[in-house]
């Protein structure tokens, strides 16, 4: 999903304006219609500006509604993302409060389009459409804040990463810069941006490898020894991608021990308590700068502890183990 074509919420007196605006024009725009009737012109210029009004209020609260998703149908990973970085039952009140207005502007319009058409007091006509213009003010002033609470969530669910929750998902993990990255770009055509810090990782990496058949979608999932509260935005959102995206999970090892074998097992093991029945494969990162002795001592001391996860230092061997695993 991606969430950055979410629309700016304005607030309930620039839509006023907008409509008001509008109106105005519509009805100029009509002033120089030649009808001797006095009653009937006013009739037409007067519904014509409560129908523009209504227009432009129905169109703007419409496109809230649909530009936000469906809170319910989310995918799993996005309710939970969405939960920890927002007020859920503010959220969703404030779209049933966009909803409500939506279906009051709508009454009154009928309401007093109705009036007007009925009434035979010319002055009348003028006090219907103000009352209208009244009205639809204070509803819109009754979801001042509701406005504000969905612009200031939308602020936020822009960042969230386009994750295609419908493609067979690999997950790189491991500590920051252990080699993700690298390994990335590598596999993808993903050009993430590599440093030489540890929190290299400013949002979720994603790439893409297309074969004849099918898509398959690559996270670069930053893991963390923290617990999930303690955890920064991006660890978080790694944290949610492996328990509620991933089909397969390439565990990198750095054998320079940017981070010490000690923690990079903690990290390993824990990953594997959080999704027991998700398949592993492990990728050897960095082995070009260390001592062929490293490599090997390490490969053979993990395949004693885990013989049935498959190891390897080379990408290309990796690519196919994966495919295997996602048959």
């Amino acid at each position: 999903m991606n969430f950055q074509k979410l629309l700016k919420v304005e607030t309930y007196q620039q839509y006023l304006d907008f409509a008001f605006n509008s109106a105005k024009k519509q009805a100029d725009s009509l002033r120089d219609t030649k009808e001797r009737d006095k009653l009937r012109k006013s009739k037409i210029i007067e519904l014509e500006r409560i129908n523009t009004v209504n227009n432009t209020i129905d169109s703007h609260m419409k496109n809230i509604l649909n530009s936000f998703p469906h809170l319910e149908d989310l995918p799993e990973f996005y309710l939970k993302l969405l939960k920890i970085t927002l007020d859920y039952a503010k959220l969703k009140k404030s779209l049933g409060g966009v909803a409500w207005a939506l279906r009051k502007n709508e009454y009154f319009y009928n309401h007093y389009k109705a009036k007007i058409k009925r009434t035979g007091d010319l002055k009348k006509i003028n006090v219907f459409r103000r009352e209208y213009y009244g009205r639809v003010s204070s509803v819109l002033r009754q979801i001042k804040v509701e406005l504000e609470i969905l612009e200031q969530a939308r602020q936020v669910m822009k960042n969230y990463p386009a994750i295609k929750t419908s493609l067979k998902t690999v997950c790189l993990f491991g500590f920051p810069n252990v080699g993700k990255s690298t390994l990335l770009a590598k596999i993808t055509e993903a050009k993430p941006e590599i440093k030489n810090y540890a929190f290299t990782t400013k949002s979720l990496n994603m790439g893409y490898l297309k074969t004849d058949r099918e898509k398959i979608q690559f996270i670069d999932t930053p893991g963390t020894l923290d617990r999930f509260f303690k955890m920064n935005p991006i660890e978080q959102q790694a944290n949610l991608a492996l328990k509620h995206c991933c089909d397969v999970v390439v565990y990198v090892f750095d054998l320079t021990e940017s981070f010490s074998f000690e923690n990079q097992f903690k990290l390993f093991e824990n990953m594997q308590k959080m999704r027991p029945e998700l398949p592993v494969l492990v990728y050897l990162s960095k082995t070009d700068i260390v001592e062929k002795a490293i490599v090997d001592n390490f490969s053979k001391d993990f395949k004693k502890k885990y013989s049935k996860i498959k190891i390897t230092k080379d990408k290309d061997a990796l690519v196919k183990n994966i495919f295997v695993v996602l048959k």
